[in-house]
């Protein structure tokens, strides 16, 4: 029997998946196999499976809050941590957390328990795995600041490994984790804090947040990494690109670096916006803006 055929019959592996529902733009099409994985025994099983079958592309997705899946789907296994790598223990030194553990939560919980230095993940919609995979940061803070190590597997060998901000090369939104390399869990340094500063801190955030990003919209973030010395957001927005539309996806009036989408919208329509906005940028101005956004699948030839 097939490898993978093998992982659909005990319940691992499912097929044809629709992915839409763990995306933010809630859009895309399916996975040709869906792995919920939810403890270390079924990750072994499913690594298991994919190094006896071979050739067969794997994607991460976590909270789906940079990711826009091809409307065509994705053919190849997608690996979405349940489960166990939903935990978060705040009162341990350091804190530890599972790779699918909402940053917001993470943010709130630590709070609560008396601990400090981890409140700027509320702002970010993102899980624990993402954060180390890209750096992600907010408010004068970078996951790179505060990560004891991190526990990652090689989804090949299923070989695992502990490693710090140094081993992974983290910088501005960058890490040295290949596509084939799992998160499953980080360990956080913090410091005692009272609570009620905790909590001030996070309403600060949220409260940043509501003003200066789109709010009840589906958005990815941020879709564009800042260049150096400069913001993504403020170059967009001095070329008059604030309400540009493709399709359904049109940039943001309120933040020029998020792009909104009507509920028409197509994942083509998002890719065709983010391709023509990068292409007026270097045409003006000569800056390549990088995507921080994350496109899973096969798309068309870009908008224009």
């Amino acid at each position: 029997m097939n490898p993978l055929t093998a992982l659909v019959a005990d319940g691992t592996l499912k097929e044809s998946a629709e992915l839409s529902a763990f995306t933010t733009y809630k859009f895309g099409g399916s996975a040709r196999w869906l792995a919920e994985v939810g403890d270390d025994e079924t990750l072994h099983r499913l690594v298991g499976g994919l190094e006896a079958h071979g050739d067969v592309e794997v994607a991460v997705v976590g909270r789906g809050s940079n990711l826009v899946v091809s409307d065509r789907g994705f053919d190849g296994v997608v690996i979405r941590l349940v489960g166990d790598y939903l935990a978060i223990d705040a009162d341990a030194t350091p804190v530890t957390a599972g790779g699918a553990a909402p940053l917001p939560l993470l943010a709130r919980d630590t709070v609560k328990a008396g601990r400090g230095g981890l409140e700027f993940f509320v702002g970010i919609p993102g899980s624990v795995g993402g954060a180390v995979r890209m750096n992600a940061g907010g408010h004068g803070t970078e996951t790179a600041d505060i990560l004891v190590e991190a526990e990652v597997v090689d989804l090949r060998s299923g070989s695992r490994s502990r490693r710090s901000s140094e081993d992974l090369e983290l910088r501005y939104r960058h890490s040295n984790l290949d596509t084939h390399e799992l998160v499953t869990r980080a360990w956080f340094d913090t410091t005692a804090q009272d609570p009620e500063i905790g909590e001030r801190r996070l309403r600060e955030i949220t409260q940043w947040r509501k003003e200066h990003q789109p709010g009840g919209t589906f958005n990815a973030g941020s879709v564009f990494k800042n260049p150096p010395g400069d913001y993504a957001g403020r170059i967009i927005d001095d070329l008059g690109l604030k309400g540009f539309r493709v399709g359904g996806a049109s940039v943001s009036e309120r933040h020029a670096n998020f792009f909104v989408a009507d509920p028409a919208t197509s994942a083509q329509d998002i890719h065709d916006l983010v391709m023509e906005v990068r292409s007026r940028v270097s045409a003006a101005t000569g800056i390549d803006l990088e995507p921080e956004i994350v496109f899973l699948g096969e798309f068309g030839h870009e908008h224009g």
